[in-house]
């Protein structure tokens, strides 16, 4: 068993105001992501302006946001958030849906370009390639948090999370940095130049983050409210990813058929 490390989960402290580790992780990925898609941009002469560019970040942003807590509303805990409806705009108490945050991450700034005649397609191929560096540090903030920890386990690298059972449980959320994270980021950089259809790389980025998400899923205990589905053997975030995958592989060969 490897002892825990003892990991403030914030960065700075003033009294009640709280510079968290989490938070810093995502705006290093969006920093990231924000300065490779301006690159790659510049790179490919697409049509679109730097202060268009911000724009759709921001829209990035604020959708996945919204999607990321609404999606965990509907989802992963209904009952409580029908009884208490404005528990949803309490952001700062935890509950986000990665699934629910990709649909808003991309209807917000698609909303935009159209309103702004700008090739989202482009823009999302390129965009899509970078989301991995945000989920992988995101992950690291979760496994700081202490966290989506994972399933119980016998084997020596197994952690006793703080405020958990004090069974030594898997550090999923290191195995999902990794595979979300590190390799999926080089999985979608190597195919970038040989995707040749115009939103083939969003289709990639589902078909692959589904795929090692459900895998990674096995490890990871699910959400207590929730439990297990399908005789006990697949999670809710397992059968999402499927259905993920599904749609990503349907969108390509629809793509490629019509191209």
């Amino acid at each position: 068993m490897i002892e825990y490390p003892d990991i403030k989960p914030y960065l700075f402290k003033a009294g009640s105001i709280e510079l968290r580790w989490y938070g810093m992780m995502y705006l290093l990925g969006f920093l990231a992501s924000y300065l490779i898609v301006r690159s790659q941009v510049k790179k490919k002469n697409i049509a679109v302006s730097g202060e268009e560019i911000e724009n759709i970040f921001f829209f990035v942003m604020l959708g996945l946001v919204l999607g990321a807590r609404v999606g965990y509303a509907l989802i992963y805990n209904t009952a409580y958030y029908a009884a208490h409806p404005l528990e949803i705009l309490a952001i700062w108490h935890g509950g986000m849906s990665f699934h629910g945050g990709l649909i808003g991450a991309v209807t917000a700034p698609w909303l935009y370009c159209r309103k702004r005649g700008l090739d989202f397609a482009a823009l999302a191929d390129i965009a899509i390639v970078t989301a991995p560096i945000g989920l992988g540090l995101g992950r690291i903030g979760n496994f700081i948090n202490a966290e989506l920890f994972g399933r119980p386990t016998d084997a020596p690298w197994g952690m006793v999370f703080p405020n958990s059972d004090g069974v030594p449980r898997h550090p999923s959320q290191l195995y999902e940095s990794f595979l979300e994270g590190a390799v999926l980021f080089v999985l979608l950089w190597f195919l970038k130049g040989r995707v040749k259809t115009r939103g083939g790389m969003v289709c990639m980025f589902l078909i692959f983050y589904g795929a090692m998400r459900f895998t990674a899923e096995f490890f990871r205990e699910p959400d207590r409210q929730m439990g297990f589905f399908m005789l006990g053997a697949l999670t809710m975030g397992q059968m999402l990813c499927l259905a993920m995958t599904a749609a990503g592989v349907a969108a390509f060969a629809i793509l490629r058929y019509r191209k």
